[in-house]
């Protein structure tokens, strides 16, 4: 009788012919199934910190960002510590995650939304 080995799938790939080439699929994932292309872009989506209103970055007014914050903090059902610490942590992280892509004008307006926060909550 013939004994047979178990072979895993690495070593049997590695014995195949190594002349042929699989190619890959050049189709493109549709839009619903795709995934962000960063991982920031991610977390900013799914995040369990709370549930932003689309676009709250992009406000042209610092007051408007921070109250905006403010109230997805207190209404998101998904945080986990306080709405202010969640708000905050969630501005820090995208004026952090920009770097040096963020244009000073918008960094500035971030930087004084941040303050504007802190008054909001009565942290001052």
């Amino acid at each position: 009788m013939v004994e047979r080995r178990k072979v895993s799938r690495k070593t049997a790939k590695r014995g195949s012919s190594r002349t042929s080439h699989a190619k890959k699929s050049s189709k493109k994932p549709s839009a619903k199934s795709a995934t962000p292309k960063r991982w920031s872009q991610r977390v900013t989506r799914e995040s369990d910190a709370l549930d932003l209103k689309r676009g709250v970055f992009r406000l042209t007014d610092a007051k408007k960002i921070a109250a905006s914050l403010k109230r997805s903090a207190e209404h998101s059902s998904r945080r986990k510590s306080s709405a202010y610490r969640s708000a905050l942590s969630m501005l820090t992280f995208y004026i952090n995650r920009a770097g040096k892509t963020l244009p000073k004008t918008q960094r500035d307006r971030l930087e004084r939304a941040k303050t504007e926060l802190k008054h909001q909550f009565g942290r001052d």
